[in-house]
């Protein structure tokens, strides 16, 4: 049971070290600390991907900046309570941590997959360029009762589909993990700079039982 819940979230990241390890929680007296990975978009910018590591996986104490890593684990979310309300935190919980020599042109430097379920109506809306853009939420059902809401954007022809989705229904996603700089207003005087982190989407599609049925004779 608990393998094929983890199959519903995976995730892909290389890219460089570039921050120092904090300190995030622990349980059960195993710690946990973030650190930042920079990782290459197709263009020539860059998205700054958190990612949670245990310190049974990694020796947090040592420096890693500016060192080449390939993380495999899952997209996780928790709300962190701040300024009378919640905040939704999104990080790769690292369940596996390989350092490379070098990252090739041809990698794939950055894919996620999710099996989830709509949390929310989806909302669409057009730029002023006229592009379509729908954004999901989507609740992944982790072991032991849990489940991760993962913000999703889609684009084009798949906002136009995405936008028909219902509360409740199961869907696959395919893409990858992006980080996008706003500003928040705090108060009438004073406003901060942050990143949210979302899945741009490049594929997506209904789970149905009849598509089960279907993969699960493919497999």
């Amino acid at each position: 049971m608990t393998d094929k819940v983890i199959e519903n979230n995976q995730v892909t990241v290389m890219g460089e070290v570039v921050s120092e390890f904090s300190y995030s929680h622990e349980i059960f007296g195993e710690g946990f600390y973030m650190v930042d990975v920079s990782v290459k978009r197709l263009s020539e910018s860059y998205d700054i991907i958190p990612v949670m590591v245990s310190e049974r996986l990694l020796d947090v104490s040592m420096s890693y900046v500016g060192m080449l890593i390939c993380v495999n684990g899952q997209f996780r979310s928790y709300n962190r309570h701040e300024e009378k309300k919640n905040r939704l935190v999104l990080s790769v919980f690292a369940r596996e941590i390989e350092f490379v020599e070098q990252v090739e042109e041809s990698s794939k430097t950055n894919q996620i997959y999710l099996d989830g379920y709509i949390c929310k109506e989806p909302i669409y809306r057009k730029t002023p360029l006229g592009r379509e853009i729908a954004d999901l939420l989507l609740a992944v059902n982790r072991p032991y009762g849990k489940s991760d809401y993962i913000p999703c954007i889609c684009w084009g022809r798949n906002a136009r589909y995405a936008n028909n989705f219902k509360v409740g229904e199961r869907c696959a996603i395919w893409g990858r993990i992006q980080s996008r700089e706003y500003m928040k207003k705090l108060d009438e005087e004073h406003v901060e700079k942050r990143i949210a982190f979302e899945v741009s989407v490049s594929k997506l599609e209904l789970v149905t039982e009849e598509t089960e049925v279907l993969e699960t004779v493919e497999s």
